[in-house]
């Protein structure tokens, strides 16, 4: 790499002058994916033994590769759970790169560890958890939950030795039937048995059902997760019930709420979350519903000290670091190195203040209860449930598989917006996700518009 001043100077302009131009335009083209043999066409070649220059990549960039990325901080991307962070928090995330910051260590990265855990400390204050619960940003809430799970079972495996039990031939975390696909997927990694429990009619794990696992399935069990707001529908599982069924039970109480505890900053849906002070450990996804950019989880423990001895790293060239006894992000999940992720929401929430957050979500809320009851109301729409949070999961009559996918393809066909079809106990919806400040009642009813007709396949 040459160190070219001039060159070097040319590039960061060029690229500094694209964000600030991409960061302050508001009507952003929603986009849509291209096939892999039309980018290859119209890209070309880009990584060649000279280079092609910081001109022109950032150009292929900006007409090509970047229009082929669905913009998931449009108003009507409805889909999965969208991203909208703050300005304040995409600018920021740009000044995270540009400092070279490392955020694994308290020895190389103080400062940005010190706001992190600063955020980290406001979230467990609102979750209700005790003073000396902390914890770390990780990339997702599958890591998360999967470090959190690893320490369940570490801290299983030490109480059992101490109270001198034998190690189950099979170690079982309980979850709810409706939980999120990476309890599943933090299970086979850790080679874990899921016992999946039956929830009631309205989707909701409930302290009973839980109880009856436990019982049967005895010592073998380390963790119980609950589920703060379901992806598909935004339930909310009976957390305080559940808490107790875990703490009769001595088992770790674990509340995955990645992408629905963020709501407890409302007072319209904080008592939906009682029970969540309850929990050994839960994760939060900022990149979600906390206005941050990708990617984000707050993963939280009661007793950090029970994460760090599962996760702390050995090896002689670290051992300036763990035997320093400092607060270093890498020891509290799954990972080593790392970027701190959790700075562009410090720098959000330190610019516009909580109340500005607590303010966005209340009218997600408001919104999607505005939207369900026109859905209610309308003639050919039937809502499968009523929302608990920011999720509207409806259907069109007479409408099959079929003609949602043809029906979400024209959406984003013609730019219109982008709404991927869902489905419950095996029948097609449709589903809005409802977490952008800027969605509008009227961008979700010119939507239902679209569903009036039934357009050939």
């Amino acid at each position: 790499m040459h160190d070219v001043t001039d060159e070097n100077r040319d590039i960061v302009d060029r690229v500094l002058g694209y964000a600030r131009a991409r960061l302050l335009t508001e009507d952003t083209p929603l986009d849509k994916p291209q096939s892999p043999a039309e980018l290859s066409r119209l890209a070309g070649p880009t990584i060649t033994e000279q280079g092609i220059g910081g001109a022109r990549a950032l150009s292929i960039f900006e007409h090509i590769l970047a229009p082929a990325c669905i913009t998931t901080e449009d108003p009507r991307y409805l889909s999965f759970i969208p991203s909208a962070p703050s300005k304040a928090a995409a600018a920021f995330d740009v000044v995270v790169s540009a400092s070279a910051l490392y955020g694994g260590s308290w020895l190389e990265g103080a400062g940005a560890v010190h706001a992190e855990n600063e955020v980290l400390r406001w979230l467990a204050t609102e979750f209700g958890l005790p003073a000396g619960a902390g914890g770390v940003f990780v990339q997702g809430g599958t890591l998360g939950n999967l470090s959190a799970l690893v320490a369940a079972r570490e801290t299983a495996r030490e109480n059992g030795r101490e109270a001198g039990r034998p190690a189950p031939d099979r170690w079982r975390v309980v979850c709810s039937a409706e939980a999120h696909s990476s309890i599943a997927s933090a299970a086979r990694v850790m080679d874990v048995e899921v016992v999946a429990v039956p929830v009631d009619d309205d989707g909701v794990l409930r302290g009973p059902a839980v109880d009856e696992a436990l019982e049967r399935h005895g010592d073998s069990v380390f963790a119980v997760v609950a589920t703060g707001g379901t992806t598909n529908f935004g339930i909310v599982d009976d957390l305080a019930a559940i808490g107790e069924a875990a703490a009769r039970h001595g088992v770790w109480f674990h509340v995955d709420g990645a992408y629905g505890l963020s709501a407890m900053l409302s007072p319209d849906a904080r008592p939906r979350f009682s029970g969540v002070e309850r929990a050994d450990s839960l994760v939060v996804d900022p990149h979600k519903w906390l206005f941050a950019p990708f990617d984000a989880c707050a993963l939280l423990y009661r007793d950090p000290e029970l994460g760090r001895r599962a996760h702390t790293q050995h090896a002689a060239y670290l051992d300036t670091l763990t035997e320093a006894g400092d607060w270093s992000p890498s020891d509290f999940a799954a990972h080593l190195t790392r970027r701190p992720r959790g700075m562009p929401l410090w720098f959000s929430l330190a610019t516009y203040g909580a109340a500005a957050y607590r303010e966005a979500i209340t009218e997600s809320l408001a919104l999607a209860q505005r939207i369900a009851q026109i859905i209610a109301e309308r003639p050919g729409f039937s809502l499968v449930r009523p929302p608990q949070l920011s999720v509207v999961v409806f259907e069109r009559d007479g409408w099959e598989k079929a003609d949602y996918s043809a029906w979400s393809a024209r959406l984003l066909d013609q730019q219109t917006a982008f709404v991927t079809p869902s489905a419950h106990h095996g029948r097609p919806n449709a589903r809005f996700a409802i977490l952008n400040p800027r969605t509008s009642i009227d961008d979700l009813t010119m939507i239902l518009d679209t569903m009036t007709a039934k357009e050939p396949r």
